[in-house]
Protein backbone atom coordinates (compact mmCIF):
# COMPACT_ATOMS: atom_id res chain seq x y z
CA UNK A 1 0.00 0.00 0.00
CA UNK A 2 1.13 3.58 -0.75
CA UNK A 3 1.25 6.34 1.87
CA UNK A 4 1.94 10.05 1.47
CA UNK A 5 3.92 11.24 4.48
CA UNK A 6 4.77 14.81 5.43
CA UNK A 7 7.82 15.15 7.69
CA UNK A 8 8.28 18.76 8.84
CA UNK A 9 6.44 19.87 5.67
CA UNK A 10 8.57 17.74 3.29
CA UNK A 11 6.61 15.13 1.33
CA UNK A 12 7.61 11.46 1.00
CA UNK A 13 5.84 8.66 -0.87
CA UNK A 14 6.19 5.40 1.04
CA UNK A 15 5.19 2.01 -0.34
CA UNK A 16 5.02 -0.97 1.95
CA UNK A 17 6.06 -3.98 -0.15
CA UNK A 18 6.49 -6.79 2.32
CA UNK A 19 7.05 -7.09 6.04
CA UNK A 20 10.78 -6.52 5.61
CA UNK A 21 11.04 -3.86 2.86
CA UNK A 22 9.67 -0.41 2.10
CA UNK A 23 10.16 1.95 -0.83
CA UNK A 24 10.61 5.66 -0.03
CA UNK A 25 10.47 8.01 -3.05
CA UNK A 26 11.51 5.13 -5.29
CA UNK A 27 14.42 3.91 -3.11
CA UNK A 28 14.13 0.45 -1.49
CA UNK A 29 15.05 -0.08 2.19
CA UNK A 30 15.31 -3.23 4.30
CA UNK A 31 13.34 -2.62 7.49
CA UNK A 32 12.69 -4.25 10.85
CA UNK A 33 10.33 -2.37 13.17
CA UNK A 34 9.23 -3.21 16.72
CA UNK A 35 7.36 -1.40 19.47
CA UNK A 36 9.23 -1.70 22.76
CA UNK A 37 7.48 -2.30 26.09
CA UNK A 38 8.28 1.28 27.21
CA UNK A 39 5.19 3.16 26.02
CA UNK A 40 5.76 5.03 22.77
CA UNK A 41 9.33 3.78 22.21
CA UNK A 42 10.07 1.97 18.95
CA UNK A 43 13.12 0.19 17.58
CA UNK A 44 13.85 0.44 13.87
CA UNK A 45 16.51 -1.24 11.74
CA UNK A 46 16.75 0.55 8.40
CA UNK A 47 19.28 -0.99 5.99
CA UNK A 48 20.98 -2.53 9.06
CA UNK A 49 21.30 0.85 10.86
CA UNK A 50 19.68 0.90 14.28
CA UNK A 51 17.40 3.73 15.42
CA UNK A 52 15.39 4.15 18.60
CA UNK A 53 12.59 6.68 18.65
CA UNK A 54 9.87 8.01 20.90
CA UNK A 55 6.58 8.27 18.99
CA UNK A 56 3.50 10.12 20.21
CA UNK A 57 0.23 10.58 18.31
CA UNK A 58 -1.23 14.08 18.63
CA UNK A 59 -4.49 14.92 16.88
CA UNK A 60 -3.79 14.19 13.20
CA UNK A 61 0.01 14.22 13.49
CA UNK A 62 2.72 12.09 15.02
CA UNK A 63 5.57 13.61 17.01
CA UNK A 64 8.70 11.50 16.48
CA UNK A 65 11.85 12.07 18.52
CA UNK A 66 14.94 10.45 16.95
CA UNK A 67 18.51 11.11 18.07
CA UNK A 68 17.54 14.33 19.80
CA UNK A 69 15.61 15.74 16.82
CA UNK A 70 11.83 16.19 16.96
CA UNK A 71 9.88 15.61 13.74
CA UNK A 72 6.22 16.40 13.09
CA UNK A 73 4.77 13.70 10.82
CA UNK A 74 1.42 13.27 9.07
CA UNK A 75 0.50 10.13 7.17
CA UNK A 76 -2.32 9.60 4.66
CA UNK A 77 -3.01 6.61 2.50
CA UNK A 78 -3.01 7.34 -1.22
CA UNK A 79 -6.82 7.49 -1.46
CA UNK A 80 -7.23 9.96 1.42
CA UNK A 81 -4.38 12.08 0.05
CA UNK A 82 -5.95 12.30 -3.44
CA UNK A 83 -9.35 13.12 -1.94
CA UNK A 84 -7.83 15.90 0.22
CA UNK A 85 -5.98 17.32 -2.82
CA UNK A 86 -9.18 17.27 -4.88
CA UNK A 87 -10.95 19.20 -2.11
CA UNK A 88 -8.06 21.67 -1.95
CA UNK A 89 -7.21 20.70 1.65
CA UNK A 90 -3.58 21.34 2.53
CA UNK A 91 -1.70 19.29 5.10
CA UNK A 92 0.36 22.30 6.23
CA UNK A 93 -0.08 23.46 9.79
CA UNK A 94 -2.08 26.65 10.31
CA UNK A 95 -2.72 28.53 13.53
CA UNK A 96 -0.66 28.27 16.68
CA UNK A 97 1.82 25.41 17.04
CA UNK A 98 2.06 24.02 20.54
CA UNK A 99 5.40 22.45 21.40
CA UNK A 100 4.91 19.79 24.07
CA UNK A 101 7.45 17.68 25.89
CA UNK A 102 7.70 14.29 24.15
CA UNK A 103 8.87 12.72 27.44
CA UNK A 104 9.65 13.65 31.05
CA UNK A 105 12.91 15.53 31.54
CA UNK A 106 14.70 18.71 32.59
CA UNK A 107 14.91 21.90 30.54
CA UNK A 108 18.57 22.61 29.71
CA UNK A 109 17.99 25.78 27.69
CA UNK A 110 15.27 27.85 26.06
CA UNK A 111 17.10 29.60 23.19
CA UNK A 112 13.91 31.23 21.88
CA UNK A 113 12.18 34.01 23.81
CA UNK A 114 8.67 35.40 23.55
CA UNK A 115 8.40 37.72 20.56
CA UNK A 116 11.29 36.11 18.66
CA UNK A 117 10.70 35.51 14.96
CA UNK A 118 11.74 31.92 14.23
CA UNK A 119 12.32 29.95 11.08
CA UNK A 120 11.39 26.32 10.57
CA UNK A 121 14.12 24.23 12.22
CA UNK A 122 15.25 26.86 14.76
CA UNK A 123 15.92 25.54 18.27
CA UNK A 124 13.12 26.44 20.65
CA UNK A 125 13.78 24.27 23.72
CA UNK A 126 16.59 21.90 24.73
CA UNK A 127 15.33 19.07 26.95
CA UNK A 128 17.46 16.49 28.73
CA UNK A 129 15.82 13.13 29.06
CA UNK A 130 17.25 9.63 29.41
CA UNK A 131 20.74 11.24 29.62
CA UNK A 132 20.35 12.73 26.13
CA UNK A 133 19.90 16.33 25.04
CA UNK A 134 16.89 16.66 22.76
CA UNK A 135 16.53 19.77 20.62
CA UNK A 136 12.89 20.68 20.08
CA UNK A 137 12.74 22.79 16.93
CA UNK A 138 10.19 25.03 15.27
CA UNK A 139 8.10 22.92 12.85
CA UNK A 140 7.44 26.03 10.73
CA UNK A 141 8.16 29.76 10.52
CA UNK A 142 6.42 31.92 13.09
CA UNK A 143 6.66 34.12 16.16
CA UNK A 144 7.25 32.72 19.64
CA UNK A 145 4.03 33.61 21.45
CA UNK A 146 4.88 31.93 24.78
CA UNK A 147 7.74 30.08 26.45
CA UNK A 148 6.33 28.35 29.49
CA UNK A 149 9.55 26.88 30.92
CA UNK A 150 13.01 28.02 31.95
CA UNK A 151 16.34 26.20 32.34
CA UNK A 152 16.27 23.84 35.31
CA UNK A 153 12.51 23.19 35.18
CA UNK A 154 11.38 19.56 35.41
CA UNK A 155 8.70 18.72 32.88
CA UNK A 156 6.32 15.85 32.31
CA UNK A 157 5.35 14.15 29.05
CA UNK A 158 2.86 16.27 27.06
CA UNK A 159 3.51 19.39 29.13
CA UNK A 160 3.25 22.55 27.01
CA UNK A 161 6.71 24.11 26.67
CA UNK A 162 6.18 26.84 24.09
CA UNK A 163 3.70 28.18 21.56
CA UNK A 164 4.57 29.47 18.10
CA UNK A 165 2.05 31.74 16.38
CA UNK A 166 1.69 32.25 12.66
CA UNK A 167 4.05 34.87 11.24
CA UNK A 168 2.53 38.34 11.02
CA UNK A 169 1.78 39.59 7.53
CA UNK A 170 3.67 42.78 6.70
CA UNK A 171 1.72 45.77 5.33
CA UNK A 172 4.10 46.62 2.49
Amino acid sequence: MKYITMVNNQEYVIEIDHDDTIVVNGERYAIDFHSLPDGGVVSLLLNNRSYEAVVDERDETWEVLVRGELYSVTVQDERAYRLAKARGVETAVHGDVIIKSPMPGIIIAAPAAEGDVVQKGDKIIILESMKMENELRAPRDGVVARVQVKPGDSVEKDQVLAVIAEPQESDE
